[in-house]
């Protein structure tokens, strides 16, 4: 490995608050040292002041705009200069950073998360064209592309990525040693975006024909169908709590309160999908047992009928049939549960997959050096 173990975790913009993976995969690095990079920087509680942002004002929108239509930036040269490593997250940000990486002579590694290698690049008309473009020019510059599940792996070579460059990597999450008990102040909890692939509704419509069982949801997390699934709660008589955004602590505090964890992902209309949703195995590590759908990577990380169970994407007969199955069969919930934190510890553990980013970043940046 090289004397100089600096790497720049990049992403456009600074972090979003529903992005812990970025930012938990990133500090619990150990061998590499990160500097967190972005465009733009967001305000939420993963923003941090020692975030370098490129462009930090109003005044930078035409510096930025150049980098987005040309791939080139002055600044980002400048910024980024001396640095032997930088680890972009989402094909899109890739190709931002990957024109600065060649002129720099920098190993570029890529990871690809889900819609970067789904929905964007099937998208019609002019826009679809050239992220299809960028995307294969940033798979060509990249030294290493990483994915996060099989099933976005075969995405990316459909593609164009050259499947000898591409690996799947699990980004894990850490696994706490000991999980105090809480009262169960909640039956069924949901953690996601508010968007199409999360399947909000779904879960809402299953709940609601549970009947007089009347569980106890509890719903964190923010996006565009919050309002409407809220409205749609409250139409269906869903007994449901919608706690909005909130810190991971906050949410680690809610899912030890909850019986099991509901994931009922689904492919949007306009081909989005999951890559290997972060809050699965955060649930997962915790002891829950998972009720989620057979979408994308989710099989990777629950197994059905050992630590969850497992229905068709959008069949909300089945997701209701699981969930009450879990709820009325506290032994059930208790042996998946402690299955699922096992699964998470041997193949899921941040600590160790995290040993294993940094293996792939001795190798890039040795194998470029030669």
């Amino acid at each position: 490995m090289s004397t100089d173990s600096r790497v720049v975790i990049w992403r456009s913009a600074m972090l979003g608050g529903s992005e812990t993976f970025v930012r938990h995969q990133g500090d619990a690095l150990t061998r590499w040292t990160p500097t967190y990079v972005g465009a733009t920087k967001v305000e939420s509680a993963l923003s941090r002041e020692s975030d370098l942002i490129a462009y930090p004002s109003r005044a930078d929108r035409n510096a930025f705009l150049r980098l987005r239509l040309t791939g080139s930036s002055p600044r980002l040269r400048r910024m980024l200069a001396g640095y032997p490593l930088i680890h972009a997250h989402f094909g899109g940000d890739g190709w931002l950073v990957s024109g600065t990486a060649a002129k720099l002579d920098i190993p570029l590694i890529v990871t690809v998360h889900g819609h970067d290698v789904t929905r964007q690049p099937a998208s019609g008309g002019a826009h679809g064209l050239r992220y299809r473009r960028n995307l294969g020019t940033v798979f060509d510059r990249a030294a290493a592309i990483i994915a996060v599940s099989d099933v976005i792996k075969s995405k990316a070579i459909g593609w164009g990525a050259d499947p000898a460059k591409i690996r799947v990597h699990y980004t894990g999450v850490a696994i706490p040693a000991f999980v105090a008990a809480q009262p169960q102040q909640w039956d069924v909890a949901f953690v996601g975006r508010f968007v199409e692939k999360k399947g909000a509704d779904d879960l809402l419509a299953a709940l609601a024909s549970l009947g007089p069982a009347k569980p106890r949801a509890v719903f964190i997390g923010s996006g565009p169908l919050l309002s409407p699934m809220t409205e749609y709660a409250r139409e269906l008589g869903v007994d449901a709590t919608f706690l909005g955004t909130r810190t991971p602590e906050e949410v680690h505090r809610v899912l030890t309160a909850s019986r099991i964890f509901a994931a009922p992902s689904r492919t949007a209309a306009d081909g989005d999908t999951e890559g290997l949703p972060t809050t699965i195995m955060e649930a997962a590590a915790l002891g829950l047992p998972v009720v989620a759908t057979r979408h994308s990577g989710i099989p990777e990380a629950v197994t059905d009928g050992e630590t969850g169970l497992l229905g068709a994407e959008g069949d909300r007969q089945a997701l209701a049939a699981n969930i009450a199955r879990l709820l009325a069969d506290e032994p059930l919930r208790e042996r998946l549960g402690a299955q699922a934190r096992a699964y998470m510890t041997a193949k899921f553990d941040l600590a160790s997959q995290t040993r294993r980013l940094e293996d792939i970043y001795d190798e890039v940046a040795v194998s470029t050096r030669a």
